[in-house]
């Protein structure tokens, strides 16, 4: 069983539809996706609508990345299987998600002032109706030439946290978060916690502090984490009494990775799922004619 437990459509700022990524992910031979947006969960019904029509059998598991910071550092959390309609975690992701606009238009400001002829047009067509964010105002980076890629958008030089055109933003206080996923009978695991190459991580000791809070996982496996971080990570998350997950953070074209570059082991999917009561996985039938 391939199971891949981080992933982004159009919803937020993968460049895939949720029902192009489910069917990505049968192509890509995994057996197991979770569809984790930024913050949002409106790419659930066209992803579920779309499993039957697969060529084989695609289990979705419903989740999302909430976006939070602590004393100055950002970070992610994956949040899987909760109650999408829990009034407590519903408010605090429309805080955040509705805080992106006025954020990514102050960076598109910003980059003017910095005499970029980037305009909220461009960005808002890059969008295309999913949740804005930093990936699709450094696509327009990428778009005008400005940079190489997406990942050199994110530097001190652009957008990188404490950036020249940086423009902070809503976020949760990941021990909320924690509390806010539980509560609503979700699992929470830190994303890429040791990604150093995104900026500044969240010390360890705040990892253990967010372990003995309720924290249920740390995704070890990961595309911004070198040979000898993953082993670390498998440790300290034996250390802590962790799960220790695995995934591909997939974004489409918007990053180089593809689908199943890192997989969860089965057997800690396993424990993600009989800990989960707010939401339950979604088997698709698959065998489209």
């Amino acid at each position: 069983m391939r199971v891949d437990l981080h992933t982004h459509s159009t919803a937020s700022d993968g460049t895939d539809t949720p029902a192009g990524l489910m069917r990505a992910a049968v192509e890509a031979g995994l057996d197991v996706l979770a569809l984790t947006d930024h913050d949002t969960t409106r790419g659930y019904a066209e992803a579920i609508g779309a499993l039957d029509g697969l060529d084989r059998p695609l289990t979705l598991v419903p989740g999302a990345e909430l976006s939070c910071r602590l004393d100055g550092t950002g970070l992610h959390l994956l949040a899987y299987l909760f109650d999408p309609e829990e009034p407590e975690l519903l408010a605090a992701r429309e805080l955040v998600r509705d805080d992106r606009v006025p954020r990514a238009k102050a960076m598109v400001a910003a980059l003017r002032e910095l005499g970029v002829p980037v305009t909220w047009e461009q960005v808002e067509r890059i969008a295309a109706g999913g949740s804005v964010g930093r990936p699709h105002v450094a696509s327009a980076l990428v778009e005008l030439g400005v940079v190489g890629s997406v990942s050199e958008a994110f530097t001190p030089q652009w957008l990188g946290d404490g950036g020249r055109a940086y423009a902070p933003k809503a976020e949760l206080d990941p021990f909320d978060a924690v509390r806010l996923v539980k509560a609503a009978g979700g699992v929470s695991v830190l994303a890429h916690p040791l990604a150093s190459s995104r900026g500044r991580v969240v010390p360890e000791s705040a990892i253990a502090e967010l372990a003995a809070a309720g924290l249920d996982g740390i995704e070890a496996d990961h595309m911004d984490h070198g040979a000898a971080t993953r082993r670390r990570l498998h440790a300290m998350a034996g250390e802590l009494g962790l799960l220790a997950t695995g995934s591909s953070d997939y974004h489409g074209s918007r990053k180089t990775v593809g689908l199943g570059a890192f997989t969860t082991d089965p057997e800690i999917y396993g424990e993600i799922t009989r800990r989960a009561t707010g939401a339950f996985p979604v088997p698709g039938a698959g065998g489209a004619a």
